[in-house]
């Protein structure tokens, strides 16, 4: 059977799932779904138009949020095909090859999304405790660098996962849970040896998924101690409101990132809708919730946006 199973690994297809229980009701389902792609791509573009045309936006901060704006715009266009040809066409087949490349995509975009935050809030660091430097510390140099190092960090970390998952036979049933490929739902699939899988994959989760939050919550904790020596609560406060957006924006990657682990961990047997709308909410949240939260909570995003939107209206 595994000689069969490799023979024809070329030509078979992975089934995608919809919303289990909601089949016939997909059309309908399809119009939320719409609605927060919309949001997502016209919000990330509208940034990214933000910092492009604003000279005064040609700061670190906002270098790194064109970063994460890019990266949730990538997550967003990964996902988008296959979950919408299902919910509109009910087209659920995707090949080996379509599917292989889509979980490269999402695992890297993922993964990029938290390697962003992790520079931001260095940026944030650097940018309240070590003021006069912030400038030489953070030039653009510097941040190309970082931009680069995150790439390779993330595109190093997924490709031997994928490589060691192509090596091996599938000869269970072709059908996953959700309607993109994921890592961990093709492995369900394999018949094989997957141990070292299993270990490498643990080992990514201890270097990025752990160590990040970890490297973000010691940077504010370095932050709040700085903070608390400043003289007067109205400086405190306004140190502390300069890193709101990034806090918030750490909140709707890793609040839902725990809740599908949780999920996945400790509620096996529920409800298989209830798998898929964790994972839903894990890759739509942070694409759809960052651009309005930059937009809300920064002042030259927002005085940037009307700009934009008065030039226009004038045209």
């Amino acid at each position: 059977m595994f000689e069969v199973t490799n023979i024809t690994k070329e030509a078979f297809y992975f089934i995608l799932t919809g919303i289990p229980g909601f089949e016939a009701s997909h059309i309908w389902i399809s119009i939320p779904f719409c609605f927060l792609y919309s949001i997502s791509i016209m919000g990330n573009t509208t940034v990214l138009t933000v910092i492009r045309t604003e000279p005064s936006l040609r700061q670190p901060m906002y270098l790194f949020l064109s970063m994460l704006a890019l990266t949730d715009l990538g997550l967003t266009l990964t996902t988008l095909p296959t979950v919408m040809q299902l919910l509109w066409f009910n087209i659920c087949e995707i090949s080996f090859e379509a599917c292989f490349a889509q979980v490269f995509f999402i695992h890297t975009f993922s993964f990029m999304e938290s390697s962003v935050l992790l520079a931001m809030s260095f940026d944030r660091y650097v940018a309240i405790c070590r003021p006069l430097h912030y400038a030489t510390i953070l030039t653009n140099e510097v941040i190309t660098k970082i931009g680069l190092a995150i790439i390779c960090r993330c595109v190093l970390a997924v490709l031997p996962s994928l490589f060691l998952l192509k090596r091996l036979p599938f000869c269970h049933s072709h059908l996953l849970s959700h309607s993109y490929c994921l890592h961990q739902d093709m492995i369900r699939l394999v018949c094989g040896d997957i141990r070292f899988n299993s270990w490498y994959g643990f080992a990514l989760v201890l270097l990025i998924i752990v160590m990040d939050p970890l490297l973000i919550v010691l940077s504010y904790a370095m932050i709040l101690k700085s903070v608390l020596g400043v003289a007067t609560w109205t400086e405190r406060l306004r140190a502390l409101n300069n890193c709101l957006s990034h806090i918030l924006a750490v909140l709707v990657l890793y609040v839902p990132m725990v809740g599908v682990s949780m999920t996945h961990r400790f509620a096996k047997h529920a409800s298989p809708l209830v798998h898929v709308i964790m994972a839903n909410m894990y890759l739509l949240a942070p694409p759809v919730m960052n651009p309005i939260i930059y937009s809300v909570k920064t002042k030259q995003i927002r005085q940037g946006i009307m700009r934009l939107l008065s030039q226009r209206n004038m045209r």
